[in-house]
């Protein structure tokens, strides 16, 4: 009779190898059949970073305005804090007067008033000094208002202050992240740059280094309408720091970033403006048509206003374009974001 025996089942031990040299052929094949990894060119690299360069942009000009908060901030407080300073010493010597009115009021108000009357040797003398016991509770009263002001006063000032100082924490903590921000999105694009080749970097660098010279020495005024005036001052200024480094967050004399450089120019007129470019955007007649810009006329540019320059004429800016840039004229076409409006301030 045959005997019925059940296949011997192949060891675990095995069945694992198989698996795992099966799926080893079968990655190779796959890896032999995938199409190789390829590096980005030189163009896309550029593209990457220029794209980089504009959140960097978008992000420094929200790190100014936490910058300028802060410093105004802070003003604001330390003038606060010196005002209770100062009332405090006011609110002291109002305490010490009252003290001295009371001390004055108690000696001279410490026997009853008919008794002095009768043991006084000269009754008008005594109807004097009661006029005059009259005269200090009446300054006693007018101490107290004073003093009572003067509490409500200060206890005003340092709620403020507590409240500025809230605000300054949460600014100071904006500003930390905004400049976190900033500073990846650069290192970001540094690391992009570091994968070019050194033939690549250097054809790039030639390329930037043409745009900046050619931009500098080339801008043709046309039929645009001269820069006079606090404008034409501001922009005179601005023309000597053609060649000038961008970098984030700086407003001169050596760098300077977008906003940095119209608010810096402007001062050199005589005219203070605010810091950022958003701030900016509101300090004067705005102008829609390109046409009817003059020279010395801010343009912004971008949905969100993060990006500001001079109008130089003939469609072309006068400005700081990003890292790795310099100040230079450029055209208007060429920013990257859209015309939005100019202002004249």
């Amino acid at each position: 009779m045959a005997s019925h025996r059940r296949p011997k089942q192949p060891s675990r031990t095995r069945v694992t190898v198989l698996t795992t040299a099966a799926a080893a052929v079968a990655l190779s094949a796959n890896a032999a059949n995938a199409a190789p990894s390829e590096k980005p060119g030189k163009t896309e690299v550029k593209a990457q970073v220029d794209k980089l360069y504009e959140q960097a942009e978008q992000a420094t000009e929200k790190y100014n305005g936490a910058k300028e908060k802060q410093e105004k901030l802070q003003k604001e407080i330390s003038t606060i804090q010196d005002n209770v300073a100062r009332g405090q010493q006011d609110l002291n010597k109002l305490r010490d007067g009252l003290g001295s009115l009371a001390t004055a009021q108690y000696r001279s108000g410490g026997i009853d008033p008919s008794v002095q009357l009768f043991l006084s040797a000269d009754p008008d003398d005594y109807l004097d000094k009661a006029s005059t016991l009259d005269q200090l509770s009446g300054q006693q009263v007018e101490a107290l208002n004073k003093i009572q002001d003067k509490q409500r006063e200060l206890a005003q000032d340092r709620a403020e202050a507590t409240e500025k100082l809230k605000d300054l924490a949460a600014t100071r903590t904006e500003l930390g992240k905004k400049k976190k921000e900033v500073q990846g999105k650069l290192g970001e694009a540094q690391r992009l740059l570091n994968t070019l080749t050194a033939k690549e970097k250097q054809a790039l660098a030639a390329e930037q280094s043409r745009a900046d010279r050619s931009s500098s020495e080339r801008v043709q005024l046309g039929n645009a309408v001269p820069a006079s005036g606090r404008a034409g001052a501001a922009f005179s200024a601005a023309q000597s720091k053609i060649g000038t480094p961008y970098v984030y967050g700086a407003t001169g004399p050596s760098s300077y970033d977008c906003s940095g450089l119209t608010s810096w120019a402007y001062a050199q007129a005589g005219v203070s403006i605010p810091r950022t470019s958003e701030s900016q955007a509101n300090i004067g007649t705005r102008i829609y048509s390109q046409s009817d810009l003059q020279v010395g006329d801010l343009v912004f540019f971008f949905n969100d206003i993060h990006h500001v320059g001079l109008y130089a004429g003939n469609g072309q800016i006068l400005h700081a374009p990003r890292t790795g840039t310099v100040v230079r004229y450029e055209s208007m076409s060429t920013i990257g974001g859209p015309f939005m409006f100019g202002v004249r301030v």
